[in-house]
């Protein structure tokens, strides 16, 4: 089940390996901040956590818990999120992190531009994907 988590239901990340005080200080410091959630049998498996600038929005991160990963789970988040959205996405990410960059193509993201260096000496790849 993939649900949209917000200040009134943030019970809903508790016993997660996303900590609820983690994501209270993202919702105070950021007024655009959204966190979507994928719980299977009351278990946090995976999040991606944007921000809602006007007209697109940011990835700011997306994890699926360890041993979950390379089950198709960060595939079904994305979807959804692109689907719930319906906007352009940008996001950036490790040009070493392959299988991530696979999931972003796979949904219609391309690569944009290179940031040299950015994650301690590894270049980070911003990615877009139109609406």
């Amino acid at each position: 089940m993939i649900l949209e988590v917000t200040k009134k239901n943030i019970e809903e990340i508790q016993n997660s390996f996303l900590s609820t005080e983690t994501v209270e200080k993202e919702f105070e410091n950021n007024p655009f901040a959204k966190y979507l959630i994928l719980k299977e049998k009351d278990q946090v498996l995976g999040y991606i956590y944007y921000s809602d600038i006007y007209d697109r929005i940011e990835i700011n991160q997306f994890e699926i818990i360890e041993w979950e990963r390379n089950h198709g789970l960060g595939d079904q988040l994305l979807k959804e999120l692109i689907k719930k959205e319906e906007k352009d996405i940008t996001l950036e990410v490790r040009e070493d992190n392959l299988p991530a960059i696979h999931v972003y193509e796979k949904n219609g993201f391309q690569k944009k531009a290179i940031r040299e260096g950015y994650y301690q000496g590894v270049n980070g790849i911003l990615m877009e994907r139109k609406k």
